[in-house]
Order: structure tokens, then sequence, then C-alpha cells
């Protein structure tokens, strides 16, 4: 990690029509992720299961065995770029999930789930995202790790390639969360892996006396370009600077609602200092992986 990157340029990174899978890649690598040589990758399937899902597509299900496909709505095609991130080769999810503490949901399940699974509600009639004429249901491929927010695509847009992403925040609201599905594991990789793989700082917003920390983000980075991420209550701004990625939790629903990481200890000494945090310097943490 010898050449600075600025992660407050990172919005530029994100633009159209840059290859998002490019830049997931090149984000892992920033960080130091390689894939461990004993890897064994999650399976996007077992044979058993493709073949039980090939059965059902063709409209040939017996009935005779347990539906684990209930949930599915066969008429509905799987976006491109769902099935594109399973197959990367250097897929950080499926190689090592444990950085990541999410399900994935495959294939995609509808809400509201027919086979009572999903807690979720579909979208209400009064929504921003499509008409009350229109598919009001939401696909979800992915899921916090108990399930209490899932993430999903709408249903009227499931034969686009790389659909936006919406995020329950309740049972029965669902609000933004990404641009497109491409765009979403992206973001995802970005509150996962730096605080796992480079130098981190986790503060409460008591550490920052004196002049809100938002303030304090605001004149000293820039934000990464993300929609706020959206889990367990949170609803965090992700700011970048030189080799410095600052989390922060506007809702303060978190254990650490400031989580500062960065490539190097220096960066990170570097990025306290400019917030002026006044703690102390055996808080920060070293990479654990």
């Amino acid at each position: 990690m010898t050449e600075m990157i600025d992660y407050g340029r990172f919005a530029d990174r994100l633009a159209p029509p840059r290859a998002r899978w490019d830049l997931l890649r090149e984000f892992q690598e920033e960080w130091g992720y390689t894939v461990p040589a004993d890897a064994t990758p999650w399976a996007k399937w077992s044979e058993n299961e493709h073949q039980t899902y090939i059965r059902r597509l063709k409209g040939e299900w017996t009935g005779e065995e347990d539906d684990e496909f209930e949930g599915v709505d066969f008429s509905l095609p799987i976006p491109q770029a769902v099935d594109e991130w399973w197959e990367l080769p250097f897929n950080s999810f499926t190689h090592s999930p444990r950085l990541y503490w999410t399900n994935p949901v495959y294939p995609p399940t509808v809400r509201p789930d027919p086979s009572g699974y999903g807690v979720a509600e579909g979208l209400p009639e009064d929504n921003p995202f499509v008409g009350p004429d229109d598919d009001l249901r939401v696909c979800v491929f992915k899921a916090e790790y108990e399930y209490c927010n899932e993430w999903g695509y709408l249903a009227a847009e499931a034969g686009q390639d790389d659909p936006r992403v919406l995020v329950t925040v309740a049972d029965d609201e669902w609000v933004p969360q990404a641009r497109s599905i491409s765009e979403f594991f992206v973001q995802l990789a970005v509150q996962r892996l730096p605080p796992s793989l480079g130098w981190c700082l986790r503060l409460d917003t008591a550490d920052f006396p004196g002049t809100p920390v938002g303030e304090r983000l605001d004149a000293a980075y820039r934000p990464m370009g993300f929609e706020p991420w959206r889990e367990l209550g949170v609803d965090t701004l992700t700011y970048g600077g030189p080799d410095v990625i600052v989390h922060h939790d506007r809702a303060d629903a978190s254990d650490y609602p400031v989580i500062i990481s960065a490539r190097t200890r220096e960066a990170l000494t570097t990025a306290a200092h400019t917030l002026d945090w006044q703690g102390n310097p055996t808080q920060i943490e070293p990479p654990s992986e």
C-alpha cells in the first residue's frame, strides 16, 4: 500500500459508464484483500437445488418434494447483475463471508413472501417508486444476518440488467439503498472491508465535544457518493479522504457511530487529528484479517 488513494474522489469512480465489477476488484485490492488459497466459495446452487429450480422453471414440478422455492416467482427474470456478482472469481463475500455477516437470497424471493418466511411487506399503493397499478412486490436478494433488514429490487424492474436497490427500514417501509445492484455490492464492500482490513478507530459522538462530528466531517472530507447505509437502525453517511474512509451514523443507533478506517496507521492518525479527536492512541486497532 504505497500509492495514496483519495477516497474523497470516489464518487467520480462510481459514475457510469464505469464497469462496477472492475471497481469492486480494485477497491478490494486497495485494502489488501486477496482470495484465500484454501477458500471454498459459497456456492450459488447445490446440484439438487438447481435441478429442482429448473424443473419448476419449466413447469415440471411434481409437488412430491418440499417446495423450497415457494417464495420465488418463476415468471420474473433474475437481473444479470445478480448472477454476475455470484460468479466473480475475486468475490470477497463468496470467498470470505465472515467479513460481511449478511445472508444471500438466491434465487431472489418476493415480498410479501407467499411462503411466510420473509417478514417484509411489499410496497404500499402510495409509494414513490412505481404506480398503484404496477407490480408492488419487491424481490429480496440479500438480508442482514438475522433478517432484520432486507435488500431487494422492484419486481416491476426485474427485467432490467442492473435495477435499483431498496432496503427495509421497517416491515412495511422500503427506502432507496443504491442506484443499481452492482453499486450496492460495491457499497456493501465499502461498509464491511475497511474496518477489518485497515487500521481502525471506533468512536462515540461524545468523543467529539464542541462542534458536532457531522459538521467536522462536512468541512474536512467529501461524501463517497452512496445513498445513506440503512441497517439495524443506522443512517450512515460515508466520507472519503487520503487513504481514509469515515462512516458516520447520523441516527446514533450503533455502538460506534463514528468509524474511521485507513489503509495506513499514519493516515488514520492524520484523520483523527483532522477531526480534532483527543483520545488515547491505544484505541487504534490494527488490521484484523
